[in-house]
């Protein structure tokens, strides 16, 4: 490959003083120097102008820098500062060609430039050669001698603490051997170095402690060419891994990386433009940060570009992404040591401080991420709780244990999944995610607790104490007797008993404290009393037609529950105030609630203010004290009564006038039957039939026959009287007896006539059945005597057969 392929180079600064960045960072790409970090050397040349310094880095380094056409005189060829790769050497070393000193072109008095440019490249150089003739040794107005100047003067300007070697080449080398050229050029170095100003603090510092001075000589390109070559070539291996400890670049203290090259030179030919002190290691550490802070937003714009870490976070917000934490960091870690590799020659604090920035942002970029990982995590373990939970408990286990077992379970199982989830880099703590997914446990537990103590209550209250309770109070109060309200005690103490002993072994499974349990325990027994009171009050609603039915059901049967036929005998006064004293007991029953078993004289006032009032009142005095004219009941509560006393006065009033009527139908009943069964005439007719009859009498007596008639006409009609049930006929009225019996007489007469005519027959058959058997009996006789008598005439030849036998 030609030297011309393998080199490149590019103008750095040109002769205006301008830096050419863009020029440099295409450089930078084309030689790969980023990819160097720290295994890179700087040489640069220095020199009067025209003494072959291009020529020397051309074939010292195989270049290309632009050389000086001898044929077309003498003048000024490199213009600025140029850079170029050297050819071949290891490591990476870039050269750079400075303008000559001492050119006509700027002029006498222009050395601006001159100092900025070896200021430059003192600062940038790890090896700086200065050109300078054999001839100029030991001259004291020799061209080399501003020149050294210079560089020592701006070598104060330098607060660098790297030592650079210093090589002066001789060119042209005569016959005087180099040792003898070597100390004397050492002492006009060491008068000039005493001769510039110094700081206090380096006045008396020697050269050395500044720069490694070496020396090399160089026959004449021109007239030794290839002795020329031969040498400069020996002078080439010195170059080769210049920067092991002992070469020419050894000390490698605050060298800047060179990714941050082109950003380094440009800031301290900046500084010296404007003609300020360059602090070398200051300026190290903001090359470093700022080098430092390029990379960390490259890496930071690669991350948020990653197609892996896009997908991951697109999922992430929708679903739970399995080993979330683990990809995470591969990705995050990936992306710092793609930091750490291009910042690892940076200036140690420096790059650690923005690889932390740099981590910062990227955790601060995926916290939420994090935090969405979490959630899923979270909703997902609540919402296995709430299976497994409910499971557990349709499963038979007890509430406490079912809800501790399975908080403790699925905790454990969310502090699992958080640990997976977390990442390598981040610190985080999920504790607060962790906290309310306990609170959301402890939450769904007291909302399930409540509803299942809810619904636990309510199948003791409404499902036993109801059921338990309400039809039995209803039927002892329908039957309202001195027993009513002791039963009701004892059935409402037995109920009760029953549900608090099953209700308390519910509730043992949810281990609840003794004071919330003896208060839901209290509570079922003040729901079972209110069961009763309410079924009383209920009943007390219907006291009315309770006595009704009552007196209803004692008025109209008998002691043995049949219906009562008013037939005349009853003694309707006294069955009337037997019902209604039943009536009244129902009353008193129903007037108060007696579930403490306490006395009271409430029956005793009903009744001598209702019933007793007229045959018991004896005094003016006495009747004008009514005791029910209160609303609220001697020795009674008034949150224990059912009815007042006026609304008992009211009720009985009420009754007495709907149940009257039923009094005056029965005795109207008991009259009109007493009138049917009166059929006898009164005395005066009977005297009157006498008299008036005497004749019809007599008739009789004269003709017996008569006597027969009239008693067969009597049998037919008390046969008729039965059957046709006249008695009971006209007991509803004359009227409806006519219309029944006009519509029963006829078929009543011919069913009497068929049954006579049926009765005559059965008669006549057994007659003639007995005159045939004697009509028989004696055809019987006749063969019996004429077989006899055969017998007797044949004598013994004849036998009966079973004389035969």
């Amino acid at each position: 490959m030609d030297k011309t392929d393998e080199c490149c180079s590019s103008h750095l600064i040109d002769g205006d003083g301008n830096f050419n960045v863009e020029g440099i960072a295409n450089f930078m790409k084309e030689v790969k120097l980023a990819e160097c970090g720290l295994a890179y050397a700087v040489v640069a040349i220095m020199g009067p102008q025209s003494s072959g310094k291009s020529t020397l880095l051309n074939h010292l380094f195989g270049t290309n820098f632009r050389e000086m056409d001898a044929f077309k005189g003498r003048s000024q060829t490199t213009k600025g500062i140029w850079l170029a790769r050297c050819v071949g050497i290891e490591p990476c070393t870039l050269v750079m060609d400075l303008e000559g000193t001492d050119g006509r072109e700027r002029g006498e008095d222009d050395t601006a430039f001159e100092k900025q440019s070896a200021l430059f490249a003192l600062a940038v150089s790890d090896i700086v050669l200065i050109n300078m003739w054999c001839h100029d040794i030991g001259r004291e107005q020799a061209a080399n001698k501003p020149l050294l100047k210079t560089v020592f003067q701006v070598m104060m300007r330098l607060f660098s603490p790297r030592k650079t070697t210093l090589m002066f080449v001789i060119r042209d080398k005569t016959r005087t051997p180099l040792e003898n050229l070597e100390p004397v050029l050492r002492e006009d170095i060491q008068k000039i170095w005493d001769s510039v100003p110094k700081p206090s603090a380096h006045k008396h510092t020697p050269l050395c402690e500044f720069f490694d001075v070496q020396v090399v000589a160089l026959p004449s390109f021109e007239e030794k060419e290839e002795q020329f070559k031969e040498q400069v070539a020996g002078l080439r291996k010195r170059f080769v891994h210049s920067i092991a400890p002992g070469g020419l670049a050894g000390d490698r203290r605050g060298v800047v990386p060179a990714s941050g090259f082109m950003f380094s030179a440009q800031q301290i030919w900046k500084v010296i433009k404007e003609n300020k002190d360059l602090d070398l290691p200051a300026h190290k550490v903001m090359v470093a940060t700022v080098r430092c802070e390029e990379i960390a937003n490259a890496k930071f714009s690669s991350f948020i570009a990653n197609e892996e870490w896009r997908e991951l976070e697109e999922t992430v917000q929708s679903q739970p992404v399995p080993k979330f934490g683990k990809k995470l960091s591969s990705i995050i870690d990936a992306c710092l040591s793609e930091y750490d590799g291009e910042a690892t020659y940076f200036d140690e604090s420096v790059s650690s401080t923005k690889r932390k920035q740099l981590e910062e942002k990227l955790l601060q970029l995926v916290q939420p991420a994090y935090q969405f990982m979490l959630g899923h995590i979270r909703a997902g373990t609540l919402s296995r709780f709430k299976e497994a939970f409910d499971s557990a408990l349709n499963g038979g286990k007890g509430f406490a244990a079912a809800a501790r077992d399975c908080t403790e379970y699925y905790m454990s199982q969310f502090d699992n999944a958080s640990a997976d989830a977390d990442i390598d880099q981040g610190n985080w703590d999920a504790s607060k995610v962790r906290d309310k997914l306990r609170r959301d446990i402890d939450a769904h537990v007291a909302t399930v607790r409540a509803t299942k103590l809810s619904e636990l209550t309510a199948t003791y209250e409404q499902k036993k104490l109801n059921d338990m309770l309400s039809g039995p109070v209803e039927a002892l109060l329908e039957n309202a007797s001195d027993e009513t309200w002791p039963s009701i005690r004892k059935l409402l103490l037995r109920e009760t008993e029953t549900a608090v002993d099953g209700f308390s072994r519910a509730l043992s499974g949810f281990e609840i404290d003794d004071a919330t349990r003896d208060k839901m325990i209290l509570s079922l027994k003040d729901y079972s009393r209110g069961v009763v009171e309410a079924k009383a009050r209920e009943e007390s609603g219907r006291a009315l037609i309770r006595m009704k039915d009552r007196f209803s059901t004692l008025f109209s049967q008998d002691a043995d529950s049949m219906p009562r036929v008013w037939s005349g005998k009853e003694d309707i006064r006294a069955i009337t105030k037997t019902a209604r004293s039943a009536s009244l007991k129902l009353l008193s029953v129903m007037a108060v609630i007696r579930l403490d078993d306490n006395s009271d004289a409430i029956e005793r006032t009903l009744s001598l203010a209702l019933v007793d009032s007229r045959s018991g009142a004896s005094s003016t005095t006495t009747r004008s004290l009514d005791p029910l004219a209160s609303s609220n009941w001697d020795q009674v509560e008034p949150s224990k009564t059912l009815l007042t006393p006026v609304q008992c006065k009211s009720l009985w009033r009420q009754f007495k006038n709907e149940t009257e009527y039923t009094v005056s139908q029965a005795i109207a009943a008991q009259e009109a039957s007493r009138r049917n069964n009166n059929w006898m005439p009164p005395p005066w007719a009977i005297v009157a039939l006498l008299v008036l009859g005497f004749n019809e009498f007599m008739t009789l007596l004269r003709n017996p026959l008569w006597l027969a008639v009239i008693f067969v006409v009597f049998l037919l009609v008390k046969a008729l009287w039965v059957q046709l049930d006249i008695s009971g006929e006209f007991q509803h009225g004359v009227l409806p007896g006519v219309l029944s019996l006009s519509t029963k007489f006829l078929p009543t007469v011919m069913n009497l006539l068929k049954k006579l005519a049926e009765e005559g027959n059965a008669t006549s058959v057994p007659q003639q059945q007995q005159q045939r058997r004697p009509q028989t009996a004696t055809t019987n006789d006749r063969l019996s005597s004429s077989a006899s008598s055969e017998v007797t005439e044949n004598g013994t030849k004849l036998s009966s057969p079973l004389h035969q036998e």
